[in-house]
């Protein structure tokens, strides 16, 4: 995908959006950090205190876990059933996760904004994984009670 195509939109219906957020419980989060500087760990932290089981994955052996949640080195080491892989990582990585989202039966395969890929989303979507691309469900969580205050001085 050329790269004038980062700001890419997905259309996605908020009820879909809605369901998938409803029916999750546990999310694999790749590309989580310890770092409190970084987006992924501030998207961990809310959709842990928001009730999601939240499953990080860090490949750096040094990395036990976040927030006192365990840490997995790699989605094939999680020993329990996954809703959601949520993807922080390049999008050029998101292929190769989709295939391991299939592969431990996730029902969703999430890529953060930023994060899209058609042939993975077509992967996924062929086995039977829902998939949203290049959205953030810490803000898709929020958006119903977010209304623009458009009267504001500026």
């Amino acid at each position: 995908m050329p790269e004038a195509d980062i700001d890419r939109i997905y259309d996605y219906s908020p009820d879909y959006l809605h369901d998938i957020l409803k029916s999750t419980r546990t999310i694999a989060m790749v590309g989580a950090s310890a770092d409190k500087t970084k987006f992924s760990y501030g998207v961990l932290r809310v959709l842990h205190e928001t009730g999601y089981e939240m499953l990080p994955v860090n490949p750096n052996p040094k990395v036990t876990e976040i927030r006192g949640i365990r840490v997995y080195h790699a989605l094939g080491e999680i020993d329990r059933p996954v809703d959601m892989v949520e993807v922080f990582r390049p999008k050029e990585e998101l292929y190769g996760i989709a295939e391991q989202a299939i592969e431990i039966g996730a029902k969703v395969l999430w890529g953060q904004i930023g994060v899209y890929d058609d042939k993975a989303a077509k992967l996924a979507e062929d086995a039977g994984l829902k998939v949203v691309m290049n959205r953030c469900p810490k803000i898709e969580l929020f958006r119903p009670f977010w209304k623009p205050r458009l009267d504001l001085p500026i």
